[in-house]
């Protein structure tokens, strides 16, 4: 049944959601799904509902956006031979490369909020028309829509800035608006998040859950798990929108909601922690962490299993032979990269990393997450959900797009208290020690800095999975004043606004970085 209600959100990509979608904030709407008149039935909201989740997957995944915008500037990953990549990796965003162009343009994202506000405008006539829609339902699924909402501010805002602020849905010609300073922006994401926030279960159909008992949409939890935005997604999301701005008093109280809720959730901690490296790298191990939905994603947009898909997934940058018949792969990890990530891979002595390192008998390099390393190339292959991998045929994979889980938020509440305490924060180490403890590596040596420790972590954790430039940026502003004259105070750390979106709005202006 997960595999339907996954399969179901290809399908409102697939029919249009998302490639129909016209220039949203200057021209005629041309997908208000489901129209105004359509809102009678619980069939209605569920799809409404579903097509939202599915304009958030299709806004990350068109041309790999999600990862090229978080892993390659500034990051770990070279291009083979791609020069729309090397360009992005080199800062060099106003190239003109179609790719680029896509990349530039916001336009996917107020397709998910022109959804998300038309539900939250029309779902109340199904709750007052359909019996089987009741209040706790509905306040879920409204909830589910302002999260999504806001979300889709918050990440537009790490790409450019100030973006145009919309707050009802557009029935006819959408209005030329102005773009509205950032921090309005992410007032108003904080703002709407915590307007829902109550309203939503920490698990979907849960046995005890006080909101949605047993069943939801007619479904279980298990048909749930990643699918859906729960109260620890909001609070993940709020977690960072206060991270973003330097608001580490308030990262710490929305992590710990995350950090310490679960503890007496229905979800324990164990269930949602991945240990070791197999639940992390392994496809064929039951809840693997990219693989289909599952408890481990805190928040995530998966692809069904049953679907061909071969783009939307960071295999199809990073695989190579032998896990797919491509000789290179478009993007890969360097060996000075990795070795730099991982200092201690060779070190006498050091328990070694599952992530990287090499096994003291038989000399072989672990290859969980970099298979080839003594070739010329290394794979990346933290990510390997392949599904059909046959030479002469199209590779198709089922990862999916994993926003964040418990380790990376345990790393980024770790952060807020260095900032908040200091150096000598235990609650920082113990949080820092527990994620590395799970990799079965050496705890933080206080010799280290705690704050390049924590972030050394999440270099390690996280690569590969949009965090990268997100961190340098946040990394930098604490540690780096000329980071923040030279690229902060000069929106130099922002993506350039789509010449087509200018060209149709008159009333924006590029990022002054950009001219």
């Amino acid at each position: 049944m997960t595999k339907k209600i996954v399969s179901f959100l290809l399908i409102c990509i697939l029919l249009g959601a998302f490639s129909s979608c016209n220039k949203v904030l200057d021209v005629q709407s041309s997908r208000l799904a489901p129209e105004a008149n359509s809102w009678k039935r619980l069939e209605d909201t569920r799809g409404a509902l579903m097509g939202m989740y599915g304009l958030m997957r299709a806004a990350l995944a068109e041309d790999n956006a999600h990862w090229l915008w978080g892993e390659l500037r500034g990051g770990d990953f070279t291009s083979s031979s791609r020069s729309d990549l090397k360009a992005i990796i080199n800062g060099n965003l106003n190239y003109n490369y179609p790719t680029l162009q896509t990349l530039s343009d916001w336009r996917r994202f107020y397709a998910v909020i022109n959804s998300a506000s038309t539900f939250i405008e029309h779902s109340g006539t199904v709750y007052s028309n359909d019996q089987r829609y009741t209040e706790a339902n509905w306040k879920a699924d409204v909830a589910q829509a302002r999260v999504m909402r806001a979300f889709a501010y918050f990440y537009m805002s790490r790409i450019w800035g100030n973006v145009p602020l919309v707050t009802t849905s557009e029935e006819g010609d959408f209005v030329a608006k102005p773009a509205t300073d950032q921090t309005i922006i992410l007032n108003f994401a904080e703002t709407e998040i915590l307007k829902g926030i109550n309203d939503l279960p920490g698990v979907y159909a849960g046995l005890n859950d006080p909101l949605l008992p047993n069943s939801y949409y007619g479904q279980g939890p298990a048909s749930w798990y990643g699918i859906l935005i729960t109260k620890y997604s909001a609070y993940a999301i709020l977690a960072h929108i206060a991270a973003w701005q330097g608001h580490y008093i308030d990262c710490d109280a929305y992590t710990s909601h995350v950090v310490n809720e679960l503890s007496t959730s229905q979800i324990q901690p164990s269930a949602m922690r991945v240990t070791g490296s197999d639940y992390l790298t392994d496809p064929t191990q039951s809840g693997n962490l990219f693989t289909g939905n599952n408890q481990r994603q805190i928040l995530a947009f998966a692809f069904g299993a049953t679907e061909n898909v071969g783009s939307g997934h960071l295999e199809e940058l990073t695989l190579a032979a032998p896990f797919v018949s491509k000789s290179v792969p478009d993007m890969y990890v360097s060996k000075d990269s990795i070795t730099s990530i991982f200092p201690d891979w060779a070190q006498p002595g050091i328990a070694p990393d599952p992530r990287f390192g090499r096994d003291s008998v038989s000399k072989l390099y672990y290859e969980k997450c970099f298979t080839n390393f003594t070739g010329e190339i290394p794979v990346f292959s933290k990510v390997k959900c392949v599904i059909n991998s046959n030479k002469g045929t199209l590779p198709m994979f089922n990862s999916a797009i994993v926003f964040t889980r418990l380790e990376e938020i345990k790393l980024l509440r770790a952060e807020a208290l260095y900032n908040i305490w200091g150096p000598a924060s235990p609650e920082a180490i113990a949080l820092l020690n527990d994620v590395r403890s799970q990799r079965g590596v050496a705890l933080y040596d206080s010799r280290t800095d705690l704050l390049d420790a924590i972030f050394a972590e999440r270099r390690k954790e996280l690569i590969g999975e949009g965090w990268r430039w997100y961190d340098l940026v946040r990394y930098k502003k604490i540690k780096d004043p000329a980071f923040t004259k030279n690229m902060v105070n000069t929106k130099g750390i922002y993506w350039p606004v789509s010449v087509s979106v200018l060209a149709t709005n008159p009333k924006l202006s590029q990022n002054s970085y950009w001219n």
